[in-house]
């Protein structure tokens, strides 16, 4: 039963995911803003009924609900410039949330892979500094809070890391597919934003935001 919903839930996901970029590409709205605030919660109902109390299970939930409210703000940070912050927060706490879950995943005595290979470190702590280096100059009174989030959100993909040793290993894979998606995901957003907007900018940031929320919650459900 929980199988046929799991699937379930992904192949609904999937058709969503499908409408929401064809929303965006055909520049119908009214597609993108129907489907885009049904993504999270055909993933949350999906890791609600399709698993039973696995440790960790109300931190994705309460992450893929954040996740929500940071969807619906985005939609329309255009007319409520207010809105991007509500939507900087709301997904500032779900990388928390996602950070505490990798963190509490049980060690077993493997080493952390960041401590196995610390060049993976290096390079991230490299990447945060140099999109931050870019975009410093246009952040104008957004300057700390977007410091803070790069921060979080390269802390999110270095707790990934760390615990993928801990993992079965498609789950640690997924996890880390996952986090590296959503500093992408993240990354082309504030290029976008503030630096220099490209071209189909907003299918290339939902569609790495979408796969890496399906990442996340196939490793969960792993």
């Amino acid at each position: 039963m929980r199988s046929t919903v799991k699937n379930v839930g992904l192949i609904i996901f999937g058709l969503l995911v499908v409408a929401d970029l064809a929303g965006i590409l055909m520049q119908y709205e009214p597609l993108h803003r129907c489907a885009k605030p049904l993504l999270m919660p055909a993933l949350f109902f999906t890791v609600l009924f399709s698993t039973g109390n696995a440790k960790g299970k109300l931190l994705i939930l309460i992450g893929l609900l954040f996740s929500f409210a940071g969807d619906v703000f985005l939609l329309y940070d255009q007319q409520y410039p207010v809105f991007f912050i509500l939507g900087l927060v709301s997904f500032l706490i779900t990388h928390v949330l996602y950070i505490i879950f990798f963190l509490r995943i049980p060690s077993v005595n493997k080493t952390s892979l960041l401590k196995k290979y610390p060049g993976l470190l290096i390079l991230i702590l490299i990447y945060v500094g140099g999109l931050l280096t870019l975009l410093f100059p246009y952040l104008e009174a957004l300057k700390i809070p977007v410091l803070l989030y790069a921060t979080v959100l390269g802390a999110m993909l270095l707790a990934a890391l760390h615990a993928f040793s801990r993992l079965e290993r498609k789950a640690a894979v997924s996890f880390a597919i996952g986090a590296a998606f959503f500093v992408l995901s993240d990354s082309l957003l504030a290029i976008n934003k503030f630096y220099s907007p490209f071209v189909l900018a907003g299918f290339w940031i939902m569609l790495t935001y979408c796969v890496a929320q399906f990442f996340i919650v196939r490793g969960f459900l792993k």
